[in-house]
C-alpha cells in the first residue's frame, strides 16, 4: 500500500466508527455482533482479524474465543490500529500487528476462522487477489474466512454512488470485483455461502477452505 492511502487512513481513524455507523445505520453494531456469532471457532481457538481498521470486532472476537484463546488484528495502518490498541488493551490475548493484507506474517495454518468486515473491498489492485492467497495460506484446514461488506443497493440512484465510492477507494478494479464475487471466491474456497445481515445494509460471505 502507498503512503499517501497510509497516511488518508491514519486521518481518517480519528472519525471511522462514527462514519461507518452512520453509513450503515447500525448505531448499535447488529451487523458485527451477527459476522461474529457465525465464526465457526471454540474457545480456546484462534481468529485473525484482517483489516481490523479500528478494531471494532476484536473485543467480540476475543469474546467467542474467551481467554485462552488467541485474536490477532492486522492493518497497514498505525493510526487505525491506535485506536484498536485503545479499545483492546485490557486483554492480553488480543495482539496487534502491522502489516499489508497481501502479505500476511504468519505461518501456513496458524488460524481457525479469518474475519474481514467493510474492508475487502478497499483494497486495491492486485492486494486482493494477494489477500485471498494469503488468506488461504494461514487457514487451516476446513478453516472459514468470513467476510462482511455492504451489498449493493437496490435504490438506483444510491446503488450510483455505491459505485462510484467503490471505484474512488478500491479502484478500476473494484467493481469488476464485486460483479464476478462468488466466482472468484469459489476459486479459492471449497465452498462458499452468502447470507444476509439484519442490519447495516451487508451480507456475509461464508467462504470454506
Amino acid at each position: 500500500m502507498g503512503h499517501g492511502r497510509r497516511t488518508y487512513y491514519d486521518i481518517f481513524s480519528k472519525f471511522y466508527d462514527g462514519f461507518v455507523a452512520l453509513h450503515s445505520r447500525d448505531t448499535q453494531g447488529v451487523a458485527r455482533k451477527f459476522l461474529v456469532d457465525r465464526v465457526p471457532v471454540q474457545k480456546g481457538g484462534s481468529v485473525l482479524d484482517l483489516c481490523t481498521g479500528t478494531g471494532t470486532l476484536l473485543t467480540r472476537l476475543q469474546a467467542k474465543v474467551g481467554p485462552n484463546g488467541q485474536v490477532v488484528g492486522v492493518d497497514f495502518s498505525p493510526g487505525m490500529l491506535k485506536v484498536a490498541r485503545e479499545k483492546t488493551k485490557s486483554f492480553a490475548n488480543v495482539c496487534l500487528v502491522e502489516a499489508d493484507a497481501g502479505c500476511l506474517p504468519f505461518a501456513d495454518g496458524t488460524f481457525d476462522a479469518i474475519t474481514c468486515s467493510h474492508a475487502f473491498y478497499e483494497l486495491k489492485g492486485e492486494t486482493k487477489e494477494w489477500a485471498l492467497q494469503e488468506i488461504v495460506r494461514v487457514l487451516r484446514p476446513s478453516g472459514d474466512f468470513l467476510m462482511m461488506e455492504h451489498d449493493v443497493p437496490t435504490n438506483a440512484f444510491v446503488r450510483t454512488l455505491f459505485y462510484l465510492r467503490l471505484t474512488f477507494i478500491g479502484g478500476r478494479r473494484a467493481n469488476i470485483f464485486l460483479r464476478h464475487e462468488q466466482e472468484v471466491l469459489e476459486r479459492h474456497f471449497a465452498s462458499v455461502e452468502k447470507v444476509v445481515a439484519p442490519a447495516g445494509h451487508s451480507k456475509v460471505m461464508i467462504c470454506r477452505k
